[in-house]
């Protein structure tokens, strides 16, 4: 049996690891750090610098696993990807059982924070046998240092603001009820899909890290400028992560709202 801890790590900045984080890094037996290709090795690497800058227990394991690839051909999305957390919840079984077959506390560091759009929690919930116990440990969510980056505020006063996902908006439109949106998992640009009138936008990728670029302005001037820096990014990186706010001015009409 083992003991499960969810360390939200943030954006991939050491220096935004909480106290609480650091601890618990440093009482795991096993941490997994998973590989996901050539094409975001970054990442993993990320994680690598993380733990060597931190641990301080010369007994912890750290061992990596490949992460398998989601068939995005599948036209059911749901299901396709529960057929993907399938997948990832026995790479971890294997790595697990490979590297602490007598049971322990195993870490996974998770990019942000474990409880917003993320599914390690729901990747965990599959793994069998289940885990004795299972932690999460918040981490500064790719929300709040928008944010910060921007030097905004996410709502107005006394405004509701709502976070939704690319798809959510290019299918649906503006989210009724609200006059700001953050919008993330958005590889398609879907702020296309909206009419530009009155927008502002405020877009980061790889905020509170190295990389980090910023763009903001009315959401017609600036969406192309987004579209072909992220586009560069990407192509140099070989990854991006990025988010962005959009806030409607009074008066203004949008699709879906």
């Amino acid at each position: 049996m083992i003991d499960l801890v969810l360390v939200g790590i943030g954006t991939g900045n050491p220096e935004h690891l909480t106290l609480q984080a650091v601890r618990e890094l440093n009482a795991a037996d096993l941490i997994l750090i998973p590989r996901k290709g050539d094409d975001k090795a970054d990442l993993a690497e990320l994680r690598r610098a993380i733990c060597a800058r931190v641990l301080t227990n010369p007994a912890i394991r750290i061992a990596e696993f490949d992460v398998p690839r989601r068939n995005t051909a599948d036209p059911d999305y749901r299901r396709g990807v529960a057929h993907w957390h399938d997948a990832i919840a026995h790479a971890w079984n294997e790595a697990i059982h490979a590297n602490l077959p007598r049971g322990g506390t195993v870490t996974l560091l998770v990019w942000g924070d474990p409880a917003l759009y993320d599914s390690t929690q729901r990747i965990a919930a599959r793994l069998n046998p289940p885990p004795k116990t299972v932690r999460s440990i918040p981490g500064i969510m790719s929300l709040n240092m928008l944010a910060a980056a921007h030097a905004i505020a996410l709502n107005d006063i006394g405004a509701p603001f709502l976070v939704t996902t690319g798809r959510q908006l290019r299918d649906h439109g503006w989210p009724p009820g609200t006059d700001t949106v953050v919008v993330m998992l958005d590889g398609d640009c879907s702020f296309q899909h909206i009419r530009a009138d009155a927008i502002t936008i405020h877009w980061g990728a790889y905020v509170g890290m190295a990389e980090q670029i910023l763009l903001s302005g009315p959401l017609a001037q600036t969406g192309p400028r987004i579209i072909a820096a992220r586009a560069e990014a990407r192509a140099r990186h070989g990854w991006i992560m990025d988010i962005y706010l959009l806030r409607r001015h009074a008066g203004s009409v949008t699709e879906g709202g």
